[in-house]
């Protein structure tokens, strides 16, 4: 009777066990207060911000040339008569617009290329080198050929940003599925997820940490592709965005404008990272309980 006893208990105990494991993994926090969230969140770029603006006053008077560095009065007075003329929204989505959907197109293409990559060994073998070489040639060096190919026109500007987003995204996603344990392939397809199946639900899943790292580097090339198009590229007729605004004022002899054009581009490139790429990272790694919600 004792040993049965024993085995009868022993599920009990192991389960109450794991019961209570799961319960010191399992993170239970609420909403932070308002003056956390400002203390951590708000509070250290504010800083730092005003921190490179009293650097940028100091260092003015130093310099004594407003054709070498503007005032930050002058550059916002820059920024002031754009946003008075209606410009500035302009000059940002022109760009920005230009921007999404030429990653959008990459991720299209980006996406089943890396899985082609990665799952096709003789594709790997002929391929692989290949991107590898093309995510570290220089975007701009495609500016000059695609120009030849294709004219000056948004066609132009979309093959550049392409052929600067597909070998990161690729290699991002061959990098992710490269690290998916083979034991999760065995399950999905012991369930009947084999083919698309698989891919769908094993495959990309579980390399999503490398995939999404793909897409931030492959935003990444998108943008300074597009600046470097839109600088060497400009057109009339292709409207103003902030690359052509940043040539603009380099032909004009206009720091002021040159450092309004810089900050629009940094400013963008931030946001993008913090509205999309930034949350979709947590978004991963708290799912795989990789970082605690707080």
């Amino acid at each position: 009777m004792a040993s049965t006893d024993t085995t009868k208990t022993a599920p009990r105990d192991a389960g109450s066990v794991e019961a209570g494991l799961d319960a010191l993994e399992t993170a239970v926090v609420g909403r932070a207060p308002l003056r956390q969230t400002i203390v951590n969140k708000i509070l250290p770029p504010l800083v730092a911000i005003a921190v490179v603006l009293a650097a940028w006053s100091l260092l003015y008077p130093v310099v004594d040339n407003p054709t070498k560095l503007p005032s930050p009065a002058a550059v916002g007075g820059a920024f002031k008569d754009a946003w008075l003329r209606g410009d500035l929204l302009g000059y940002i989505w022109t760009s920005v617009s230009r921007g999404l959907l030429g990653f959008a197109f990459a991720l299209l293409i980006g996406t089943p290329l890396g899985l082609l990559v990665a799952r096709v060994k003789f594709v790997r073998a002929a391929i692989g080198p290949i991107l590898s070489g093309l995510q570290s040639l220089p975007s701009v060096a495609w500016v000059p050929p695609a120009v030849i190919w294709l004219g000056l026109n948004n066609s132009m500007m979309y093959a550049v940003i392409l052929l600067g987003a597909v070998p990161s995204i690729a290699n991002g996603l061959v990098s992710g599925v490269d690290q998916v344990p083979p034991l999760f392939l065995r399950a999905g397809r012991t369930m009947g997820a084999t083919g698309v199946r698989g891919v769908w639900h094993v495959t990309l899943p579980a390399a999503l940490p490398g995939y999404v790292a793909g897409m931030k580097q492959g935003w990444a090339f998108s943008w300074r592709s597009l600046m470097a198009a839109e600088i060497i590229a400009n057109f009339p007729d292709l409207g103003t965005g902030l690359g052509q605004l940043l040539e603009n004022a380099r032909t004009a002899s206009d720091m002021a404008m040159v450092f309004e054009a810089i900050l629009l581009i940094l400013f963008v490139g931030i946001a993008i990272d913090l509205l999309i790429f930034s949350p979709l990272e947590r978004w991963v790694l708290r799912s795989r309980g990789l970082l605690v919600k707080g």
